[in-house]
């Protein structure tokens, strides 16, 4: 392929900022989920600033009310001339999100996307409602059958697209931008070679066929088999744009401040980056390879620079701290000791001295957890080298001495919960401020805390969860500690904890300080703040003050709001046309069991982005690894996972296990029913689900959801079937991470749990698969990718009990019951039901074509007593299971009641 010289190169071309995006930005991120909006118009500022002519804003995150977040932004901006004088592109994976957005932005903005990926109606409906709010919108190339990646595919689902937007919808050509989807070349696979071309040549046809349209696209992804060498993958954007701008794309992603000018880029690299993305021969990409380490910059010589064993001791110490370098610990911190009076100075004085320079370095944003964790390793394998020494000489003086240190912290995930990574990352990062951690580990019971608490006369006591029933045992610690007479600061933190469960549920029972501790950015702080002399009065009461305001407003907002009883909810059920669905019957009915999964399948599974935030290293994936703040971090994280990886695979240090189950069933009612057999006569099990019961706005008028819904209805005569699974990626997990642990080194240690928890997903994802094509064989054609598998764009939804559309814990004794998870899987279940090996994922397989995932939402009394009823359980109980989950306070008469008593 060669580009048309007579073709005029296109002068317009449209760089699209995307820092203002929290899936990309982990700064942008953190601003928002801190609600410090103004610092985060700054972020829009800057990339207007430096030359971007529309800015993205993405508001997709969890934790966020992503609408309220979207319109706050919008109309900020607005008031900002600066920033509103470059379009808005409304960027949201969310309808919802997008119309809150167009309703709230000034001038002509852009949606970012709409696609024939769900089918025709949806992207009518949506693009009429585009055009009526006067905005532009951006068309992937992905239809019914899957996203487009070859030339023929790209122009086919672009001009589909455009006959309908332009023919039926009546929306202005020029106001189309279609995204014919960049993807990675020179990745080893023959089939991706041409995915560069196929890109150029869609642009130029889809542009002829296509009067007036635009062609966009995100430019890092045709360079990501190069992540780690910024230069190549710099030169490989300017050689693709350089012919892909005449060809008709007129608008990207692109970072304009480090594309180098075409004619800059040294001959030899230019030639070979451009026989990739031309395809000009089969051996680009070994010929590319062979070169690509030359121009990597900086990093090579960066890794050989040994100038700093030239400093002194004292420096050198420090540089190895924070560079996480342990090749010549033990050399040094000998030289250092022979310097010291005491081998305790050299703790006191060299390695502290480095650690605070890391602490200072972690509290400013130039260090991220990662290398703070590398920066741990190396001060415990320090201390290992000097213990012996101190021993000696505690020993010589007859006992006594030791080292002052910021404070003494016991931390422990409370009993029935059993994981730690998160409690583990803090852990290291007050280790590196100087704090001194007693860590109890996992399933700790409330009387061995507070016992190891006393015992060791620590200043501070940590409580980490991750399953909705440890929020429970810590208000139960909580109790414990006052009726005990403790009064040292508690803090509270995992996935499942919130400030305002803190200060609602915990911190009303326990008159010392109760703080809730967002990640391990700021556990460092709140301790420090806790512990000082001077701070620690007014911090602690000003967080009380705090959590009593947010008792008032929680009181005032949280219950009451309107919710239709379970009557009116069911009577407004899901009901699809049960007469024209015929399900189909497995291939491989009943129970199959897998002892040793492939883990080199598993590895090209896994969901990347997950790995990072597991880090606290926020962003989409591949697009982290190039992050201008976080992306240093992010390329040395990931290099490390894969040597990791692949030691773990070749070395077989885990194994996978796994059981499927697929059954006939049918609803009845809010619940399923699971037959001995096809006959479908006896009852093996009931299965026990929720049903939303939220209130619909005016015009907003939807089903209200419960998992039984996609189930055919018994009575409905449709011999229908439900799947359940239990896979784990953990067997081996533990044994290996102590063994790291106890080479103090707790970087390996959290790297291997980080991946054993994204092998599991992985798992999880490809035995899904598996059962969509061969067991159930209810897609037995589906071809994805895994780009596509991650995104779910397949029929079917495996929910899991814990999650939203089914928070209750208790549905996995039913699961493990029918499948004899642990005897086929190894995975036993705790008192209260987490799950042991930890890297682990269970739930049901769903094959209704309508079948989604949804949240619950909060529930009414009359739902809680009917669900207690069904599974036989008493009210009380299945309240402190759906605590989150409740529209009402349980406890609210239990303290009306005690009131005047202690009035």
């Amino acid at each position: 392929m060669t580009t048309d010289s007579t073709t005029p190169r296109t002068a317009l071309f449209v760089n699209v900022g995307e820092r203002t995006n929290v899936t990309g930005s982990a700064r942008f991120k953190k601003l928002i989920l801190e609600g410090n909006f103004e610092a985060a118009l700054d972020v829009a500022r800057e990339q207007v600033a430096n030359g971007a002519q529309v800015i993205d804003v993405n508001m997709d995150e969890a934790m966020l009310d992503s609408e309220a977040a979207m319109v706050r932004f919008l109309r900020l901006i607005a008031s900002e001339p600066d920033i509103a004088r470059v379009p808005v592109m409304i960027d949201s994976s969310k309808w919802s999100v997008i119309e809150a957005g167009l309703k709230n932005v000034q001038g002509k903005p852009i949606v970012n996307s709409i696609s024939l990926k769900e089918g025709e109606e949806p992207f009518i409906e949506h693009a009429r409602k585009i055009r009526r709010y006067g905005a532009a919108v951006v068309v992937m190339a992905f239809d019914e059958k899957g996203q487009a990646d070859t030339r023929d595919r790209k122009v086919e689902i672009c001009k589909r697209s455009y006959d309908i937007l332009v023919d039926r919808v009546g929306f202005p050509a020029e106001d189309i931008i279609f995204d014919p989807n960049v993807f990675a070349v020179a990745t080893g696979i023959e089939e991706h070679n041409n995915y560069a071309v196929d890109f150029i040549e869609a642009a130029r046809l889809i542009r002829r066929a296509c009067p007036g349209c635009h062609i966009s696209g995100g430019l890092s992804n045709v360079s990501f088999s190069f992540r780690g060498n910024n230069a190549v993958r710099a030169a490989m954007h300017s050689v693709f744009l350089y012919h892909a701008i005449p060809a008709g794309m007129d608008m990207g992603i692109v970072n304009a401040g480090e594309l180098p000018v075409y004619d800059d880029i040294p001959a030899e690299l230019r030639e070979r980056v451009e026989d990739v993305i031309l395809n000009r021969r089969p051996d680009a990409t070994d010929r590319l390879l062979e070169v690509a380490d030359r121009y990597k910059g900086g990093a090579a010589k960066k890794e050989a620079d040994l100038s700093w064993r030239q400093q002194d001791v004292r420096a050198r110490l420090t540089h190895a701290l924070v560079h996480g370098i342990d090749e010549y610990i033990d050399t040094d911190v000998e030289e250092a000791r022979q310097q010291a009076a005491r081998p305790l100075e050299v703790i006191e004085g060299p390695l502290m001295d480095g650690m605070n320079v890391v602490g200072d370095l972690f509290g400013a944003g130039k260090m991220f957890l990662p290398q703070v964790v590398k920066s741990a390793r190396v001060m415990k394998k320090a201390v290992a080298y000097l213990l012996p020494f101190i021993e000696a000489a505690k020993a010589a003086a007859g006992g006594g001495g030791g080292s002052d240190s910021a404070g003494r912290v016991l931390m422990a995930t409370v009993k029935g919960d059993v994981h730690d990574i998160g409690k583990n990352i803090v852990g290291v990062v007050l280790q590196c401020n100087n704090f001194e951690v007693v860590d109890l580990g996992v399933m700790v019971p409330c009387a061995k805390i507070l016992e190891e608490a006393r015992r060791h006369k620590v200043d501070i006591i940590g409580l980490s969860g991750l399953i909705t029933p440890s929020l429970d045992e810590m208000v139960f610690v909580a109790k414990e500690m006052a009726r005990e007479g403790f009064d040292i600061p508690l803090l509270i933190g995992g996935a499942t904890t919130s400030k305002v469960h803190t200060a609602v549920k915990i911190d009303p029972h326990y008159a010392g300080p109760v703080v809730h501790v967002l990640d391990a950015s700021r556990a460092v702080g709140v301790a420090q703040n806790l512990l000082s002399a001077d701070a620690k009065k007014g911090y602690a009461g000003g967080i009380k003050t705090d959590y009593a305001r947010m008792r008032e407003a929680h009181e005032r907002n949280q219950y009451g709001r309107a919710r239709l009883s379970l009557a009116d909810a069911r009577a407004n059920r899901f009901s699809p046309d049960w007469s024209a669905y015929t399900p189909v019957r497995p291939a491989a009915p009943g129970v199959s069991v897998f002892e040793d999964y492939d883990l080199a399948e598993l590895a090209t599974r896994i969901d990347w982005k997950f790995f990072f935030e597991a880090w606290e290293l926020a962003g989409s994936f591949p697009a982290i690894l190039d992050d201008e703040i976080v992306g240093e971090s992010a390329r040395g994280l990931f290099k490390d996972a894969q040597v990791m990886l692949q030691r773990i695979i070749g070395e077989k240090w885990l194994t996978a296990r796994g059981v499927i189950g697929l059954f006939p069933a049918n609803s009845v009612g809010d619940d399923v029913e699971i037959y001995t057999d096809e006959s479908r006569t006896t009852v093996l099990t009931r299965l026990h689900f929720l049903r939303q019961q939220m209130a619909r706005e005016p015009g907003r008028e939807r089903a209200h959801l419960c998992l039984a819904d996609f189930i055919a209805p018994k009575e409905s005569g449709v011999p229908d079937w439900i799947g359940s699974f239990a896979v784990t990626a953990g067997h081996g997990l533990e044994e290996r991470a102590r063994a790291f642990e106890a080479a103090h080194d707790d970087y390996n240690a959290i790297l291997l749990k980080a991946l054993g928890d994204r092998l599991a997903e992985a798992f999880a994802e490809r035995m899904h698969e598996r059962v969509r094509r061969e067991f159930w064989a209810y897609a037995p054609d589906e071809d994805l990718s895994n780009e596509e598998l991650i995104a779910e764009a397949y029929r079917g939804i495996r929910p899991a009990p814990g999650y939203p559309a089914c928070p209750d814990h208790t549905e996995k004794a039913t699961l493990w019951r029918l499948l004899d998870a642990e005897k086929a899987a190894g995975i036993s279940l705790t008192e209260t039901f987490a799950m042991m090996p930890t890297a682990a994922v269970s739930g049901w397989y769903i094959a209704h074509p309508e079948a989604k995932y949804f949240g619950l939402g909060k529930v009414e009394r009359d739902q809680v007593a009917d669900y207690a009823r069904r599974k036989g359980m008493e009210v009380a109980a299945m309240e402190r299971w759906l605590a989150p989950n409740l529209n009402y306070d349980p406890d609210a008469d239990a303290r009306a009641a005690a009131a005047p008593a202690a009035a």
